[in-house]
């Protein structure tokens, strides 16, 4: 076998090496389901919303303990040695220094049988549980639109990068045709010129295209704790979900029944209100059930020798008198939190509707501006084809290609965010609405290939 064959069949498996690799490297391309699962598990803003509701969990438990029994043990151990002065007949004393070891246990009970503190308490815990899990709810839809706009960014730089280039190559081979115009005199020097600015411009277009892109896809990788890699593309022709309910009103009494923000404001009202509860509940007198079990072995010096075992059960009452105020203090406190949480609420609902208005026109809208931008691309690239034409016929000159050309770009890069910004305007719209699910961020998933 010859040299040159051998290097040939090197070639060739080499050249399959790298065939092999590329699909290798298509194939581990993350899907924008895997994107959002990673981001769920890694990104590290969600995972603390996870562990403040793992904290705000508690809260019913914590609430609930002021009612349940408090029992205690104690146990303590000392060795004694005491100077013990007796005094004996006819005035005299006798000294002597006992040395012991004195034992003392206990076993103590107290039962709340009237706290009315305790049972605002225990209230005001459970609905600070809930408060948590709604606060929590709105974490997550928040989760999901931060990945959601990450992805679709790093898609939209990708494709403003791909569109730069583009419209570089075309100025490109634009600036070539011209020079072979002018060899043969049939072109000028301006077409020259006003070809070589817009090639000029175009290369610092790419340049800041994919600076963006790596800010973008960045950005992606923070969020989902990974390199990205390729991103799954859109799939054409595009068919994003149907908008249903159609209707504002429809969505808008979704929005006050489910969503998680109004939820969570409209329970801070009532954590708010039953710490006024709390509060005022220090006027009242607290009765506690009593029962304790002791025993003592040598407890003072005069019993060193004796032991003693003591069995009791009882109730004690404690009636607050005065504090210097503190109560009432507390009570004003109280109430003005509760008027703030209330005022609180409507300020966010009026933010949710106003969210949620917005987010519909948008969804709406985003229909008929794709619509038109599919057009509008298809009419630029027909234009473009029917100026090349011109020109050679001598009706349109090398500006008019030029300026087609860019306007053909540019309707591609709308048509791009605008597919984009119907997919967030849905998304919007549903978390707005309370009823972001994760079935919803898999439909999405659909859209891409």
């Amino acid at each position: 076998m010859s040299i040159s064959t051998i290097q040939g069949k090197r070639a060739l498996l080499a050249g399959i090496a790298l065939l092999l690799a590329g699909y290798a490297g298509a194939a581990s391309a993350i899907t924008f389901k895997e994107a959002y699962e990673a981001a769920r598990a890694n990104d590290p803003t969600f995972r603390m919303n996870y562990y403040e509701n793992e904290m705000g969990k508690e809260n019913k438990v914590l609430g609930r303990a002021g009612l349940l029994p408090n029992v205690s043990v104690s146990y303590s151990a000392n060795r004694n040695r005491s100077d013990l002065t007796t005094e004996l007949t006819a005035g005299k004393e006798a000294l002597t220094h006992p040395e012991y070891i004195s034992r003392a246990a206990a076993l103590s009970l107290r039962q709340p049988l009237l706290n009315l503190e305790a049972v605002a308490r225990y209230r005001q815990g459970k609905v600070q549980a809930d408060q948590s899990q709604a606060q929590f709810d709105t974490h997550r839809s928040e989760m999901v639109l931060r990945f959601a706009g990450a992805y679709l960014e790093a898609l939209l730089a990708g494709d403003a990068v791909e569109l730069a280039k583009a419209q570089r190559d075309t100025y490109a081979e634009q600036a070539k045709v011209n020079d072979r115009l002018f060899e043969k005199g049939e072109g000028t020097k301006t077409d020259m010129l006003e070809t070589a600015a817009k090639l000029d411009q175009a290369e610092a277009a790419v340049l800041e295209a994919e600076d963006n892109l790596t800010a973008d896809r960045n950005t992606l990788a923070a969020l989902i704790g990974q390199d990205p890699g390729p991103l799954q593309p859109l799939a054409l022709p595009f068919h994003p979900p149907r908008l249903e309910p159609a209707a504002f009103d429809d969505w808008r009494a979704i929005a006050l029944a489910n969503n998680s923000e109004v939820k969570a404001a409209q329970l801070a009202a009532e954590v708010a209100r039953l710490e006024i509860q709390k509060a005022r509940a220090g006027y009242a007198p607290r009765i506690d059930l009593i029962a304790a079990y002791s025993k003592n072995n040598a407890e003072t010096v005069n019993t060193y020798n004796q032991s003693n075992l003591n069995r009791s059960v009882g109730v004690q009452l404690n009636m607050p008198i005065y504090s210097g105020g503190q109560i009432s203090a507390v009570a004003r406190q109280a109430v003005a939190g509760y008027e703030r949480a209330k005022s609180d609420l409507q300020a966010r609902t009026d933010k949710v509707l106003i969210d949620l208005r917005k987010a519909h026109s948008t969804a709406v809208s985003s229909v008929a501006r794709v619509a038109a931008l599919e057009k509008a691309a298809l009419s630029g690239q027909l234009l473009t084809k029917a100026t090349e034409q011109s020109i050679k016929g001598g009706v349109r000159i090398n500006l008019d290609l030029l300026n087609a050309q860019a306007q053909l770009s540019s309707v591609r890069r709308d048509l791009a965010q605008a597919r984009y910004n119907q997919l967030m305007a849905i998304l919007r719209l549903r978390a707005a609405a309370g009823t972001l699910s994760e079935a919803d961020v898999y439909d999405i998933a659909k859209l891409f290939h």
